[in-house]
């Protein structure tokens, strides 16, 4: 073993690719094919038909890959010649055009993914779509048919034309109050496009869907013979958790999928439940129109279910994508900051999240053996307590706030004896998805350790969509903001959120309620929540397209990738993250820098991405006009 190889596995546990990248042990499958055609063909050499030329008349491979560089270095040029009349921001679409085409053709990125983009298009070039071609996907050909044209100038991101030449917007060629009327009436034009997708996204708050949800309690309530007393009763909630497909059922329409997937959790004893008040927020009828976000909280798709029940007897080394075995310390405890650490008193929750980090240590529900032993939780805080480089304790789990009052106090009094200790952060979902839990009796014994100026008491939870946020939501916020207690969101962008503006409105209707977006996370790579993945692109378009568009107090949420093993990259830096490969399905694979990059040398991590052309299907299918998604190709 080369001595740069033993490092590496010293610090993390993992595969590695060469001497300086790692990636996950477990490879994601390939996506989607769909078939290419001469068309699809004849449409990518057209984009640019000097790259076609190369690739076509070039006598070998290496002679191509070095063509190719040619024309690159000349195209990079050329974006700073005197008369190119190029627009400036197309000529800097060509210049990162130009980045990433020199980084996928690079032979070194080819030896990391055992890949060779270059050579898929140079058979191409040289079969032209004969049928004896190499296998490779649409999505493929769509990659490179905006790649070349990016490269050539013509991406078509500011004219359908593609040609966009230099040239003043008239508002900048005019002065005072004539430029300030023109500017104002374009920006209005700007804000109608926000209200014209916001508005589409009904929220829990809306005054039919609050009397509606009156309704769906009031079925509830009566399927379990209980009383509005025992609706506001958490305990009651607890004892009636919904755990089976045919309890379901008698609530609310399910798809027959979804009833064969429940089922097949039960049989492989994969966790499943629902509390009674979430199920409420579920519309009556199985459409998923409204309710597709929580719905697809909760109910796995059959593909997760069976790739679960795959890794059931390995699954903790099969699904733990962040790697938190080899950065745990001692049971309990998960680091990977200097100044932070995770403390898991409790490994359950009311519900769980088809798409959980965790799902590869949670048993069941409420599972009785989920809490800590007292032995490991003395040991743990122990740990704590002897390591003053800590001064932020994230306390999650599962949910700990499942945990009575007296057990939280008995653990916070513990944290609340270390003085190097400034922050005590409570990751919960709970005000979600069960708020009655959030009593006035809770609400007072975590408030009661946040001392101002000495310690700060903060809850970080997890919305994922306007459809969650109700009136019984917006109380509690209430009550915990009037302690003084912070309220932080950490959304992670799935599929279920991902349509034009629809984190925009999440993120606007959490400032109204004093909660303060914190960080989207792009979802985990995991193979057996595929169905819930987004490209990283579209985490990017959001972004600039979307969250840009806003207050800066609403977009406070930083969007991350959380590398295994090391922790969170943040993405709108391009300096952190590169593509260095175009797979033969369409997926793109990144190279993620580690957040210690200047500071300490720790390997960077390969990444394998879902197919932007597979992700816009997906789109199409569910009725969004693919159009309005057009610019993602360009965002890397």
């Amino acid at each position: 073993m080369k001595r740069s190889d033993k490092l590496y596995k010293e610090i993390i546990s993992t595969e590695v690719v060469t001497e300086d990248t790692f990636q996950d042990r477990f490879q994601l499958p390939a996506g989607e094919f769909e078939s290419i055609s001469k068309g699809d063909l004849g449409e990518l050499w057209s984009a640019n038909p000097i790259i076609y030329t190369i690739l076509k008349m070039s006598p070998s491979l290496e002679r191509a890959r070095e063509r190719l560089y040619n024309y690159l270095n000349e195209q990079e040029r050329w974006v700073f010649d005197v008369d190119n009349d190029l627009h400036p921001l197309e000529k800097t679409i060509v210049r990162e055009c130009v980045h990433m085409f020199r980084s996928i053709i690079g032979p070194i990125n080819e030896k990391r993914t055992k890949t060779s983009a270059i050579k898929y298009l140079y058979n191409l070039a040289k079969k032209n779509g004969d049928g004896n071609g190499p296998e490779v996907s649409r999505g493929f050909i769509l990659e490179f048919l905006h790649l070349f044209k990016g490269v050539a100038g013509l991406s078509g991101i500011y004219s359908e034309s593609g040609i966009f030449k230099k040239g003043m917007p008239s508002f900048i060629k005019m002065y005072g109050l004539d430029a300030a009327k023109l500017r104002s009436d374009q920006l209005d034009l700007e804000e109608q496009i926000i209200e014209k997708y916001t508005k589409k996204y009904s929220t829990g708050l809306d005054p039919e869907v609050i009397e509606q949800r009156k309704h769906n309690k009031k079925r509830i309530l009566k399927y379990f013979n209980a009383t509005d007393k025992d609706w506001l009763n958490y305990h009651w909630h607890y004892r009636n958790i919904i755990r089976n497909a045919d309890t379901l059922k008698n609530l609310i329409e399910i798809s027959e999928e979804d009833y064969k997937s429940i089922n097949l959790a039960n049989k492989y004893n994969i966790p499943f439940g629902i509390t009674p008040y979430y199920v409420s927020l579920m519309d009556y009828d199985a459409s998923r129109t409204r309710d597709h976000s929580v719905r697809a909280q909760v109910i796995p798709p059959l593909h997760y279910v069976q790739s679960m029940a795959k890794h059931r007897h390995n699954r903790s080394e099969a699904l733990d994508f962040m790697g938190e075995h080899d950065t745990s310390p001692i049971p309990l405890v998960t680091r990977r900051y200097p100044q932070i650490a995770i403390f898991k008193p409790y490994n359950s929750c009311p519900q769980i999240c088809v798409y959980c980090q965790r799902n590869w240590e949670i048993n069941e529900v409420l599972d009785s053996g989920a809490m800590a032993t007292p032995r490991s939780l003395e040991k743990a805080l122990d740990w704590f307590e002897n390591h003053p480089s800590i001064k932020d304790i994230l306390i999650t789990g599962g949910d700990p706030i499942v945990l009575s009052n007296k057990r939280l106090k008995k653990i916070l009094d513990r944290i609340a004896e270390f003085p190097h200790i400034k922050r005590i952060r409570i990751g919960t979902r709970i005000p979600v998805t069960l708020p009655f839990r959030f009593t006035d009796d809770l609400i007072s014994l975590l408030s009661s350790y946040h001392i101002f100026g000495k310690r700060e008491v903060a809850i970080v939870t997890h919305v994922q969509h306007v459809w969650e946020i109700t009136p019984e939501f917006v109380e509690v916020m209430k009550k915990i903001k009037m302690c003084g207690i912070n309220v932080y969101n950490q959304a992670v962008y799935t599929f279920e959120n991902s349509r034009k503006f629809e984190l925009v409105a999440l993120r606007q209707l959490l400032r109204l309620i004093g909660i303060d977006p914190y960080y989207t996370f792009n979802a985990k790579g995991k193979e057996e929540t595929r169905d819930y993945r987004v490209p990283i692109a579209r985490l990017l378009q959001e972004r600039k397209e979307e969250a840009r568009l806003i207050p800066g107090l609403d977009r406070t949420d930083e969007p991350v990738f959380n590398v295994p093993r090391l922790g969170k990259n943040h993405i709108r830096a391009l300096q952190d993250h590169r593509v260095v490969m175009i797979l033969p399905d369409g997926r793109r694979v990144y190279e993620f820098h580690p957040w210690e990059k200047n500071i300490k040398a720790v390997p960077p991590y390969n990444h394998t991405d879902v197919a932007i052309w597979d992700y816009l299907k997906m789109l199409k299918k569910h009725g969004e006009d693919i159009h309005d998604y057009r610019t993602i190709w360009y965002y890397y």
